[in-house]
């Protein structure tokens, strides 16, 4: 086999304007390569005769003198070693390459394609594969032209995206529960919130929890506040931020933290007022600002207010006896308590003493430890938790003495010297809290109203409440306490294990049974009032939703005995057309009848509207007589009867005396009860919510609209 000989190739600068490939032909004699001499290649018999012609050049009007070439020694590796991996050098300087055989034939350059080329130049150089040529056989090297072409394969070079230092896009970015995907804007971080607080806990997971909201919406809710957005306006204008909440699920949220941010300025200016009376500790503090809810402030703060005398814990730490009490859950086998006796030193003068200083100390650690108060809910969670009440004795005392009283009255006696005498001011009436005389329920099922019943009359003194948590809880809570928590590092005496025994024991009953009473009690009674406000919202809405009786005159009737029967008679626009007092519940009643038969008959008035008040149920049997007998013959006359609540209170407001300045205020009740059904929105936004009769412990409304009866 021979090499043929190679031509010189004219070699030009390359142009950073037009920077393309172009296919140009080439003869056997441009190829790298060895080929046998006696190889034919039926695709370039035609082509045979223009082999030792030069290149053509693609842009003559820019010609260069070539330089006189040098006589080359063939070099095989040359074409092995450029082509694994091309540099990106190499575009730039082979602004020619030559020709790419692909299955034996020649590709001619097409001119209309050079300028698509050209544009693409970085992808169609990285892209480029070469496959194998029409030979086979093995050259003089050793290694096949096709084997050769065949590791000419490159990978392509991915276009790098345009990102921003890793940081996801916010389109990207995900929800757990917004309705309408995901959000359009970049969440803020809870890390301000957290050094406000400047607590043990994180607020945004307490926030969280209480809220029952997720924690990035409580972050975003809480930002939005602190640069005094409203509600409405995050409700209409941030809904990506706030995961397209309610307003009042914000204002839940806004309260919820009001209440954290009261309690983390509480701790701060306790811990200010306890250093600067020289008692504050680092483990106080550090209690201090583990506490996650007020009731749990209120039990670390109890022995250092003021007001407050020594509790056993701070006479015991003031006798000296704090490091015994360390020293026993550290190194306890080096305990000697004989050695802290101090005869003629209360509290110290006898082992005993020094004994029940300790386990005072033991018990007021357990107490106000995070994880042992972590440790003691979670086991009431899983347990039964009572709530129990029944009469207590003051009320029963009082019952008794006025029974008595009551007896000795009937027989013509008074109370004797040695009798206790009846109580000054209103009696209890026990019996309005029958129902709860002997009441026990699970604080899980406890209804909201059951709960406002027991406290008005714990409030009352009639009836006594507790917290019964069942003995499970206080046997496992001992048992942790014991063998995990407060385990003694070291092997301890038996004398000293049973001084930690009764410090647990202790703590449990003294300081924290008490405190999961309180805490029980008060998250019941938030749970209730909220319940209850809610209720009354619900109420509300229907009654002034109430669907009004217009184009018609009526006849508004304030019932009464002794005062009478006030009426008004208002106009299908609620002007008024007459007023008047009939009484109706009196011997001359014929009299009063005429007087209100000609009264509907000048009016036209067909309709009668009666409040609920007191002589309702007779004034309703008096029209409903009448009516039956036809006596308003030719008009078919009908009443209803209306919720009167608020009706006295409006009548002498100062809305009511500049609307009638000259009505007398039985009258305007009258008007009040009329216009009440003629248009329920209109005449009830004058009275104040809490006077209209919608509350828990009030009359239940009338949200239907007023039935009129007609009595045949």
């Amino acid at each position: 086999m021979i090499r043929r000989t190679r031509t010189a190739k004219v070699y030009k600068e390359p142009d950073i304007s037009d920077l393309s490939f172009t296919q140009t032909e080439s003869g056997a004699e441009d190829s790298d390569e060895w080929c046998p001499s006696d190889l034919k290649v039926p695709t370039r018999k035609a082509k045979a005769e223009p082999v030792k012609k030069k290149p053509p050049v693609k842009k003559p009007a820019k010609p260069k003198v070539p330089k006189e070439p040098k006589p080359r020694a063939p070099r095989k590796p040359r074409a092995a070693k450029a082509l694994p991996g091309p540099k990106a050098t190499d575009i730039q300087k082979e602004p020619n390459p030559p020709e790419v055989e692909k299955h034996g034939e020649t590709s001619q350059t097409d001119p209309s394609l050079e300028s698509q080329q050209a544009c693409q130049v970085k992808e169609e150089r990285l892209s480029f594969a070469l496959p194998a040529g029409p030979s086979s056989e093995p050259t003089a090297g050793g290694e096949g032209s096709s084997s050769s072409r065949q590791s000419l394969g490159l990978k392509k070079e991915e276009p790098v995206e345009d990102f921003t230092f890793d940081e996801p896009s916010l389109k990207r970015q995900k929800t757990d529960g917004a309705p309408q995907g995901r959000p359009s804007r970049q969440p803020y971080s809870g890390r301000g919130l957290r050094e406000e607080f400047n607590m043990n806990w994180d607020p945004v997971e307490l926030l969280s929890e209480r809220s029952g909201v997720e924690p990035w919406v409580c972050v975003n809710v809480s930002q939005l506040l602190k640069e005094e957005n409203t509600v409405p306006f995050m409700v209409r204008y941030r809904k990506d931020l706030i995961n397209h909440l309610d307003a009042d699920a914000v204002r839940d949220i806004q309260i919820v933290l009001e209440e954290i941010r009261a309690l983390a300025k509480k701790t701060q200016s306790i811990s200010q007022s306890l250093k600067k009376e020289g008692v504050l500790t680092a483990g106080l503090e550090m209690a201090l600002r583990n506490c996650r809810a007020a009731e749990e402030l209120d039990h670390v703060y109890a022995p250092y207010k003021k007001d407050s005398g020594l509790t056993k814990a701070r006479r015991a730490k003031e006798l000296g006896l704090e490091p015994a009490a360390l020293e026993l859950l550290n190194t306890p086998h080096s305990v000697d308590l004989n050695s802290w006796v101090r005869p003629g030193t209360k509290g110290l003068s006898t082992v005993e003493e020094v004994a029940t200083g300790v386990e005072q100390i033991l018990a007021d650690m357990i107490a106000k430890d995070s994880e042992t108060l972590k440790f003691i809910r979670s086991l009431c969670d899983n347990s039964l938790v009572l709530l129990q009440s029944s009469v207590s004795k003051t009320a029963l005392k009082e019952q008794q003495a006025l029974g008595k009283q009551g007896l000795g009255r009937g027989r013509g006696q008074g109370v004797g010297p040695g009798q206790q005498s009846a109580p000054k001011g209103k009696p209890k009436d026990i019996d309005n809290f029958h129902l709860y005389h002997d009441f026990t329920c699970n604080i899980k099922s406890i209804q909201h109203h059951q709960t406002l019943a027991i406290n008005r009359g714990e409030n009352l003194k009639i009836l006594t409440v507790k917290v019964n948590i069942s003995d499970r809880v206080k046997s496992n809570f001992c048992r942790w306490c014991l063998n995990i928590r407060w385990k003694p590092k070291n092997f301890a005496k038996p004398e000293l294990m049973k001084i930690l025994e009764d410090a647990v024991e202790d703590s449990y009953k003294r300081l924290l049974v008490p405190l999961l009473t309180r805490s029980y009690r008060s998250k019941l009674t938030a749970g209730a009032e909220k319940e209850s406000i809610a209720m009354f919202v619900r109420n509300l809405r229907q009654r002034l939703l109430v669907c009004p009786v217009r184009g018609r005159v009526l006849l508004g009737v304030d019932p009464g005995f002794r005062h009478g029967c006030k009426l008004a008679v208002l106009s299908p626009t609620s002007q008024i057309l007459h007023t008047d007092v009939v009484y109706l519940h009196t011997q001359d009643h014929h009299r009063e009848a005429e007087k209100l038969r000609s009264l509907l008959l000048n009016y036209s008035c067909s309709t009668v509207i009666i409040g609920n008040g007191t002589a309702c149920r007779e004034t309703e049997a008096f029209f409903a007589d009448l009516i039956s007998r036809r006596f308003f013959h030719p008009l078919d006359v009908s009443y209803c009867i209306t919720n009167e609540a608020g009706a006295s209170i409006y009548s002498v407001s100062a809305e009511a005396v500049k609307e009638m300045p000259d009505l007398d205020p039985n009258l305007r009740s009258a008007v009040s009860i009329g216009r009440r059904v003629q248009d329920p929105l209109a005449e009830l936004v004058k009275i104040d919510p809490k006077h209209i009769g919608i509350g828990t412990y009030q009359a239940a409304p009338h949200p239907q609209t007023p039935t009129l009866c007609r009595s045949r």
